[in-house]
């Protein structure tokens, strides 16, 4: 026996035999040998932190945690934070323990970080794969996906999901090219419209932080400028991040980025390029080759390197909202990201929405507005055509079309092509009454009324039933007429209008991106226009009572910002560009477009909902399913004390073979949604409660599922 066990014997004397021998135990484990491998069922494990944790793919809420796993021996060199891992997990169980997994399938997962010890008693079962040894989620990546999972009551599997894209085997093989030296700081260039415009890009070239609300003037130049911003973000040493609502834009910001900085420079981030390419432009993202990165939704998560700026295009698009769960929105996120990386930050677009509205509000950013001289020297004329004046146009009941819009598209065509836009696509989706404009119902199922394209049966919707003699139960009319008439109708009638001009189409279906500036008629739906060469002659903006009609909190603001983004493509008002836009010349939305005033819309629509506690001033969730499964929800989740309940209230049913709406219920089931409020403040302990709520229902396996959704875009 050692002094040292001599030492503690006699240090141990008088003691009671259990302590002696938890003593001598002690003493005996402090100096054995450690040269023998500890072993996993036989295996050798390594030597130094032979414990991982890990974070499995499973998107579900009571498995929202990470888990340990012994690491095999001859995985250690490659099994290193960040890396893909696969791992045996109880799949088909309901019932999992921590720690250890025996049995069960394969799963994916990311290796989170190495440890000495687990928290976890029992024996570990081992990593099975590391998948490859690129490491693709730093630290900063996976903060900001916790991030995000907690403001959005989601789980961190989901968002990395989101984030990381799939592995490309090729890709990963291929070398990233080197980093390029900083650019020279841009001229300021048509930023110099703009008030601050040139103080803003002389901040990003010197390494501040700028935060900024745009409110773009209209024309084709805000692409350049977005670059500039980027050049001067590279200027600086740091990383630039800028995400669009499409392709279309993409290519835009992309093609000037190209001019202004050359090849190189830039990654650009869109599903068009395809697996290998895009997780190719990642991984030289991720890997420090690139420190700018240009791209659609996904981009948001992009792994850029000393982030100087974040930038966002057009924030009231739909597209920004992400589809899968847990459902977050390109601003959101990268309002995260500015406040993390303390970079700057730039929200810009033609249009404002009251999100942008109320950072400037609060004085988080800065506004960043050209002068009324600028304003009125950029944008076209715009005209109106109310209702009352519909009824009284001989025109406008021959051929939708009112006089004034008839006279600025004939003389709009004498000097370039004329943008037509129509609120839906198709034919004719919905019917109405003539005289009333009730809507049209089936008498079987009292479901809408359509016109067939090309054709003069009226069918129902819902059951398929052609309606012959219908009549209207309102007024006893007889006569039909379209609620909403689609792109192709319109294309009909104007082609018989002006039978001498082409007419293109512009859609869902096949979406153009250019047109010449030849005469021409374009028909599209909103988000659809084409970039006419030179600008458009005149724009039309038809149905505008359609898209103001919509039972949406958003209905005017999102009116607006379409109607804007056509008219930003017009020409200005002193080289003869005219849009006409037939909607009720009263109504806010409608002036502001007159006025060309974006801003003081969304500003007005800001203080009526923080008069009424709508968000963006208050935080809601949505949550939906059964009637008795959101009863029962509602019942045991622990709300806030600030917290406030709205319904339920039924949800529309979805008629089989009609596409389902975000949110909306299966074909054929009865849903029902309650909307919870809580004031500013209370946003993080509303998530907490409905994510806690959400993973308890889960584990227990019992009950309907309901669906919980974070800053529902459409609470009616």
């Amino acid at each position: 026996m050692s002094s040292e066990n001599g030492q503690a014997k006699g240090g141990a004397e008088g003691a009671p035999p259990e302590q002696l021998a938890l003593i001598r135990e002690s003493v005996r484990r402090a100096n054995a040998p450690r040269a023998k491998p500890r072993t996993w069922r036989g295996a050798a494990l390594a030597k130094e932190l032979p414990v991982a944790r890990v974070l499995v793919d499973k998107g579900v809420l009571h498995l929202d945690r990470y888990f340990d796993y012994a690491v095999p021996e001859e995985l250690d060199a490659e099994a290193q934070p960040g890396v893909r891992v696969r791992v045996r997990f109880g799949a088909g169980r309901h019932r999992v323990r921590e720690g250890r997994r025996e049995g069960g399938g394969l799963i994916d997962g990311f290796l989170i970080e190495r440890r000495a010890e687990s928290d976890y008693s029992g024996p570990l079962a081992a990593l099975a794969q590391v998948v490859s040894p690129e490491r693709v989620l730093d630290e900063e990546l996976l903060g900001l996906a916790r991030a995000v999972a907690d403001r959005y009551a989601g789980s961190l599997a989901d968002v990395l999901q989101l984030a990381v894209p799939p592995r490309n085997a090729r890709a990963e093989r291929r070398p990233s090219p080197a980093p390029l030296p900083p650019p020279a700081p841009p001229a300021p260039g048509s930023w110099s419209r703009y008030e601050r415009g040139a103080a803003f890009l002389e901040s990003l070239a010197a390494g501040g932080a700028p935060r900024a609300v745009w409110n773009a003037l209209p024309g084709p130049g805000w692409s350049e400028e977005l670059a500039r911003a980027v050049a001067a973000t590279l200027a600086s040493g740091r990383g630039a991040l800028v995400v669009l609502p499409d392709g279309r834009a993409v290519a835009r910001v992309d093609a000037a980025l190209t001019s202004l900085l050359g090849e190189g420079r830039h990654a650009v981030l869109t599903a068009d390029a395809g697996p290998e390419k895009r997780y190719a432009q990642w991984l030289a993202v991720r890997r420090g080759s690139v420190r700018a990165v240009v791209g659609t939704r996904a981009a948001m998560f992009a792994p850029v390197r000393d982030l100087g700026l974040v930038a966002l295009w057009d924030d009231g698009d739909d597209s920004h909202s992400e589809p899968h769960a847990p459902q977050p929105h390109a601003r959101e996120v990268l309002l995260l990201r500015a406040a993390h990386d303390k970079c700057g930050f730039l929200l810009g677009g033609v249009a404002c929405t009251v999100e942008a509205a109320q950072l400037v509000e609060t004085g988080w950013a800065r506004p960043l507005v050209a002068a009324r001289e600028q304003v009125r020297a950029a944008a076209p004329l715009v005209r109106t055509v109310g209702d009352a004046d519909l009824a009284r146009d001989e025109a406008a009941r021959a051929a939708r079309l009112p006089t004034l819009a008839w006279q600025a598209a004939r003389e709009g065509l004498r000097h370039g092509p004329v943008l037509v836009q129509v609120p839906r696509r198709g034919y004719v989706p919905r019917m109405a009454c003539a005289a009333c404009r009730a809507p049209a119902r089936c008498r079987h199922c009292s479901g809408p009324l359509e016109a067939q394209e090309s054709r003069s049966e009226v069918r129902c919707g819902w059951c398929g039933r052609e309606e012959g003699g219908w009549h209207c139960a309102e007024c006893g009319s007889f006569r039909l007429r379209a609620q909403v008439v689609g792109a192709r109708r319109t294309a009909e009638e104007l082609g018989r209008a002006f039978p001498a001009v082409p007419v293109r189409t512009s859609g869902r279906e096949h979406v153009l991106d250019t047109v010449p500036g030849t005469p021409a008629l374009v028909v599209s739906t909103p988000g659809a226009e084409p970039v006419a060469e030179g600008g458009y002659a005149a724009a039309l903006l038809l149905d505008g009572w359609a898209m103001l009609a919509r039972p949406d909190l958003r209905a005017g603001e999102d009116a607006l910002r379409r109607w804007m983004a056509s008219a930003a493509l017009v020409r200005p008002q002193s080289e003869g560009g005219t849009v006409v836009v037939v909607a009720e010349p009263t109504l806010r939305p409608v002036q502001a477009l007159v006025r060309w005033d974006p801003v003081g819309h969304a500003v007005r629509e800001l203080a009526e909902r923080a008069e009424l506690g709508f968000p963006p001033v208050s935080r809601m969730a949505a949550v939906s399913g059964s009637g008795e499964a959101v009863a029962d929800f509602l019942h045991t989740v622990d709300l806030p004390r600030t917290a406030e309940v709205l319904g339920p209230v039924p949800l529309p049913v979805t008629a089989a073979g009609r596409p389902r709406r975000p949110g909306a219920p299966p074909p054929g089931e009865h849903w029902e949604r309650a909307l919870i409020r809580v004031p500013p403040g209370s946003g993080a302990a509303l998530a907490g409660a409905l994510k806690a709520a959400q993973a308890a229902r889960m584990a227990r396996g019992n009950g309907e599922a309901v669906r919980v959704r974070i800053d529902p875009p459409d609470i009616g």
